[in-house]
């Protein structure tokens, strides 16, 4: 009865300007066409009521909560070699065969070059000759010393010839010694001239062909061998992102393995997933200045060759826990000018807060500040809304769901 008695007085209001701009008298009023005369109040009081009447709009909404979530890091990854070795010549010589299949599988000690070895051999039978010679003068030393010593005892002969024949034994000696040491070293030489990996695993191209002179001082890098089982992927960490985990990990916030042995699964160029997980084995004490990142590096079995040096992935890394997390569904949050909003429903208006969102979580983002638990967030209808506005809501989630 109220609102009836007060849109009544409004529309008496209204009538009363429609006949001062008419110029009409109570008493003339009946000249003026009743029909165009009401609808003239009709658009008036229309036109009043679209202002003060709001309509409501039908949305759905999300109760925030709290809880623990598993923490899955992405990060763009290298594969590198766990053990490459550079196959160098050690002695110069002209390059005779080159053994093995270029980016093939070598085992630890194939041959993969020859060195002409006729010079090397040469000198081993050089070594051999002064050796056996200075042994023979060896022989003779000792002989003097032999025969001297008696006379000297016998007084036939002076302390001066038996120390100075002495003398000659240990000089002698010391020259066996040496030539000892040039044989060995020139059997080593000779060996040199078969290069052999040290290591299993691939190889690079030949630097050289057959024929080719190598100085290892100019040209000695022939190839290069590189373990692929297991195999290393790199991956390099912000600064700002460390630092904004190890504050988190300092408030307790944030809980990770024993020894940062975090778990790591790849997702190929291909989209496919590489079969078998490895582990952060390495996390870099220091950033690079130069990149301002720091590295990390997992370790992966390779046994079917699959992961190649080089090659771009895709690393998952897992194993770390964040507690008390608030997240909300990605449809929540919207881009402004300033930064991410929600709109938030009190009672049933609703008003546009600010928030700081952290990484995505499956179809989630991490809330870190805006948010609290027990506020209700707009989720489907948000792009029907704005500030002020009342809504209804046809569908609240209360009910805490489970994430894997």
């Amino acid at each position: 009865m109220n609102l009836q008695r007060c849109e009544l007085e409004e529309l008496s209001s209204i009538w009363a300007v429609v006949l001062r701009y008419f110029g009409v008298s109570k008493v003339k009023f009946g000249r003026i066409k009743k029909i165009d005369l009401f609808i003239m109040c009709l658009l008036l009081f229309s036109c009043g009521k679209e202002e003060k009447l709001q309509q409501v709009v039908d949305v759905e909404s999300y109760v925030v909560d709290s809880r623990s979530i598993p923490m899955v890091y992405q990060f763009v990854g290298v594969c590198e070699s766990s053990h490459k070795v550079e196959i160098w010549s050690r002695v110069e010589g002209y390059l005779n065969k080159v053994n093995y299949i270029e980016g093939g599988a070598v085992k630890e000690g194939d041959v993969l070059f020859e060195i002409d070895p006729r010079e090397f051999a040469s000198n081993v039978a050089q070594a051999e000759a002064n050796l056996e010679r200075e042994k023979a003068n060896l022989w003779s030393a000792q002989k003097s010393v032999d025969r001297y010593w008696p006379l000297y005892q016998e007084k036939a002969a002076s302390r001066k010839d038996w120390e100075d024949a002495s003398s000659q034994l240990l000089a002698q000696q010391a020259t066996v010694n040496m030539y000892e040491a040039k044989l060995e070293e020139a059997k080593l030489n000779l060996s040199y001239t078969k290069i052999t990996s040290p290591i299993s695993g691939l190889t690079t191209s030949s630097a050289y062909s057959q024929g080719t002179l190598i100085n290892p001082a100019v040209n000695g890098l022939l190839t290069t061998v590189s373990v692929i089982d297991p195999m290393w992927v790199v991956v390099h960490v912000s600064d700002s992102y460390f630092l904004s985990s190890a504050g988190e990990i300092a408030s307790g916030q944030l809980v990770v393995p024993d020894n940062f042995r975090f778990n790591v699964n790849l997702t190929l160029a291909d989209g496919t997933v590489y079969p078998h997980t490895g582990s952060v084995d390495f996390i870099s004490p220091v950033l690079d200045p130069n990149t301002g990142t720091l590295i990390a590096r997992g370790v992966f079995p390779n046994p079917n060759g699959l992961l190649k040096p080089g090659q771009f992935v895709r690393a998952q890394v897992s194993g770390a826990e964040r507690l008390n997390t608030i997240i909300i569904p990605q449809s929540c949050v919207l881009q402004g000018e300033n930064g991410r909003y929600v709109y938030v429903i009190i009672g049933n208006r609703v008003e546009m807060r600010d928030v700081e969102t952290g990484d995505w979580y499956q179809d989630y983002w991490i809330i870190k500040s805006g948010l609290k638990e027990g506020d209700e967030v707009i989720s489907v209808g948000v792009n029907k809304v704005k500030e002020g506005m009342i809504v209804s809501v046809t569908n609240r989630n209360k009910k805490k769901k489970t994430l894997k």
